[in-house]
């Protein structure tokens, strides 16, 4: 790995470095960034027990290709399109949407998406997006983050006397194994490519 390649994430690669032309660069990374948030949270793969929606993924590797800052401001502006009423959550639609949605069953794991969101940021800074192995670890960590927001919103919401793991963490748990192992490959696959592209 090259020395100047310390604390750089994907989107660095490519483009502007510096000055009016990155702003740009980052402005339209944002945009694209909500834009698949937006799409990624609406794909259901049929899955047992539950689909897989591509949520998490989208927001996992967002995390990681961006980093934390570029992230951070990314899965904000994901959020304030979604408080005003656009049908960019998975659960959302014309009926159900906007900040009555966000502060419902899902709220805790939106939160979660945020937190997520800033630690593959980090993570990725650190140059564990590199590595299969590191990046596995990251995905598995930003998970957490996701769930454990989840869950305690969920049991405030509905009472702990509820079943709030079967409602919330054990249907989603071989969908979310199957997301980590496709992130762990798609990001150190993607950096070989940059590196063979500058090599």
């Amino acid at each position: 790995m090259e020395s100047t390649w310390n604390n750089k994430v994907l989107s660095d690669m490519f483009g502007a470095t510096e000055g009016t032309a990155l702003r740009v660069k980052q402005a339209a990374l944002v945009v694209l960034g909500i834009a698949f948030l937006a799409v990624a949270a609406k794909i259901k793969v049929p899955m047992w027990p539950v689909p897989i929606t591509m949520g998490t993924f989208a927001v996992l590797t967002i995390g990681a290709a961006y980093g934390a800052r570029l992230g951070l401001v990314t899965i904000l502006g994901y959020m304030i399109v979604g408080a005003l009423g656009f049908d960019v959550f998975a659960g959302s639609s014309a009926e159900k949407f906007g900040l009555t949605y966000m502060m419902g069953g899902t709220g805790g794991y939106l939160v979660g998406y945020v937190m997520a969101t800033v630690a593959l940021g980090a993570l990725a800074q650190r140059g564990w997006d590199r590595s299969v192995l590191w990046m596995a670890l990251a995905m598995l960590i930003g998970n957490v983050l996701i769930y454990v927001p989840g869950l305690a919103w969920l049991g405030q919401l509905y009472g702990w006397d509820k079943p709030i793991l079967e409602w919330g963490l054990t249907p989603f748990l071989i969908g979310d194994a199957l997301k980590l192992a496709l992130a762990a490959l798609v990001l150190p696959a993607a950096w070989k490519l940059v590196g063979r592209a500058r090599g």
